[in-house]
């Protein structure tokens, strides 16, 4: 998770997570402190299993927006994603981001067939948005709890262009927040579900 909107000077303290299957299965990440909002991991096995079902990863093309730590983009990249873009704006973050990804490049044994680096991007999500390219197959949106409704759905809406026909985009929010307006930004809800205080909806491009 980004820390948009937060001081420069806000202290960030360590934590740890880790993978949890894949070719870097426990590798340990570490998670930056003060001003994010780790995704658990029980919240990730639930989620991965959900989205290895739909056979979703293996081969995709990633795209983790607000990465906080990366955990999302770089657990999909253990599982057999073919590329992972990690964009975070708070340098803090950045650099245990950057960090983390050399250390799942290092668990997953150098450059494989079909698979490329990691890429962290410093940058704020609609900067990132106007200029990428795409196709993204699989995207993770997991916003700080005070990103608006508004700005929420500029974001999905700037993404859409950037899917591919089958693409499955993650949104994660407090479960208090309001739910995204995936139809304005041209998606279609696959499914949703509630884990404690976290909600995950499961969206892909409209037909």
């Amino acid at each position: 998770m980004d820390a948009v909107g937060r001081r420069a000077s806000v202290s960030y303290r360590e934590r740890v997570t880790r993978i949890i299957a894949g070719a870097a299965r426990g590798a340990r990440l570490d998670v930056p402190g003060s001003g994010t909002r780790p995704t658990s991991d029980r919240v990730r096995e639930s989620l991965f299993g959900a989205l290895e079902s739909m056979d979703a990863i293996d081969g995709a093309r990633v795209l983790d927006l607000y990465a906080g730590s990366g955990a999302l983009g770089l657990e999909a990249w253990s599982r057999g994603a073919a590329a992972v873009d990690l964009v975070e704006r708070a340098r803090p973050a950045v650099q245990i981001v950057e960090r983390n990804a050399a250390l799942v490049a290092k668990a997953l044994g150098g450059a494989q067939p079909g698979r490329s680096p990691a890429k962290v991007h410093q940058s704020t999500v609609q900067a990132f948005l106007a200029r990428a390219a795409g196709p993204y197959d699989l995207v993770f949106t997991d916003p700080p709890y005070d990103l608006t409704d508004a700005a929420m759905t500029a974001d999905l809406t700037a993404l859409a262009p950037l899917l591919s026909p089958d693409a499955v985009v993650v949104v994660e929010r407090a479960r208090r927040s309001t739910a995204p307006d995936l139809t304005a930004a041209g998606l279609e809800l696959l499914r949703e579900k509630v884990y404690g205080d976290t909600a995950v909806w499961w969206a892909e491009p409209a037909r």
